[in-house]
């Protein structure tokens, strides 16, 4: 059979090619992926390269234009990328940008907030057991760095910008150095500053018990990790609890973990029932961490609520907790959403996607 294309038809091939086949993305070639939007369309068939050239896109337009990090944003990238591959020049610079600023930028001036410490030492700890599977030596420093801003209570001066779930609230902050720590190869959490660490972190939660099922989720999460964390009824509880917020579509929903005030001016109330990126990526992942088998029937609702529920960016949105804004924890949900998959092993592609 003979084959013949117009040129006008290899135009239209041409164009059609998505960003992610195009060259490598860097810090100096990216594309700044457009606003979260509730009204953006769902895609037809779920692509784990959208999601990737999303998250990729998103993470270094953040760590170049805004020269930080955020929890919502490239830290959570650092979590999500090595999942799928991390063999690609977007991870390396947003990694190394992190690995500088723990290096170069807390020597000459010091981290900015506690937070920022937590949230970096946690970043690095579970990029390094994703990648290299060996404590990198900046990591190493990030988490020794944890133990100078605890307070003597056991917990950290954590930023509460009533940004809900992750800059809201102290116990976020403890739960999360927790994690830097069960995260850490090398046996960190075996060392005798991790040890005495932890045993205050055990300390504040005893005082300061979770008080919401978004805290409830992230102390299972730990436990995980870390003994002392909770009983095996406290998790059968909290798995019990989680499994029945599900909705009926199958996902979750982010406000209905926390049930968090929204800003005194927003005008639309929030929505208790919908189901959304954050919340059924998180959930699922912590399910699954806490070992709810892949072909439990909650969670094989759950990643099909994943797979049809992707928009055409590549992305899952999740309306902001706070203020109908910038709406960001659709980045933190999306790469939750990539992480519940690979945890669930189904990052593989059905048939039609792309």
């Amino acid at each position: 059979m003979r084959l013949s294309f117009s040129l006008a038809t290899a135009l239209v091939l041409i164009s059609a090619v998505p960003s992610w086949a195009d060259e490598p993305l860097t810090l100096k070639n990216y594309k700044a992926p457009a606003e979260n939007s509730k009204d953006e369309p769902l895609a037809p068939n779920f692509s784990l390269a959208k999601a990737t050239d999303f998250l990729d896109n998103a993470a270094l337009q953040w760590t170049d234009k805004r020269t930080c990090f955020s929890c919502h944003t490239n830290f959570a990238y650092l979590y999500a990328r090595p999942l799928v591959s991390a063999k690609v020049p977007a991870h390396d610079e947003v990694r190394k940008a992190l690995e500088e600023m723990v290096s170069v930028r807390w020597q000459e001036k010091g981290p900015r907030w506690d937070a920022e410490v937590v949230a970096s030492a946690a970043a690095l700890a579970f990029n390094d057991a994703h990648t290299t599977g060996k404590l990198h030596p900046v990591t190493k420093t990030a988490l020794d760095r944890i133990w100078t801003v605890q307070q003597k209570d056991g917990g950290f001066r954590w930023l509460k910008c009533a940004w809900p779930p992750m800059e809201n609230d102290d116990h976020y902050g403890v739960t999360l150095a927790a994690l830097a720590v069960g995260f850490a190869p090398g046996d960190y959490a075996k060392t005798d500053v991790a040890r005495k660490g932890l045993a205050q972190v055990r300390t504040w939660l005893r005082v300061n018990p979770p008080q919401n099922r978004h805290h409830d989720a992230m102390v299972l999460w730990v436990s995980t990790y870390l003994d002392g964390f909770m009983t095996k009824k406290e998790q059968h509880d909290t798995i019990a609890e989680l499994l029945r917020n599900q909705r009926p579509d199958g996902g979750w929903n982010s406000a209905s973990l926390g049930y968090w005030k929204r800003h005194r001016d927003e005008k639309v109330p929030q929505d208790y029932a919908t189901a959304d990126g954050y919340a059924t990526g998180f959930v699922i992942y912590v399910l699954r961490r806490a070992g709810v088998p892949a072909n439990d029937p909650a969670i094989g609702k759950g990643v099909a609520w994943l797979k049809s529920n992707q928009r055409e960016s590549g992305r899952w949105y999740t309306r902001s907790l706070y203020k109908d804004n910038k709406h960001y924890l659709s980045h933190a949900g999306t790469s939750f959403a990539v992480m519940a998959l690979a945890e669930c092993q189904a990052l593989s592609k059905p048939a039609g996607a792309d």
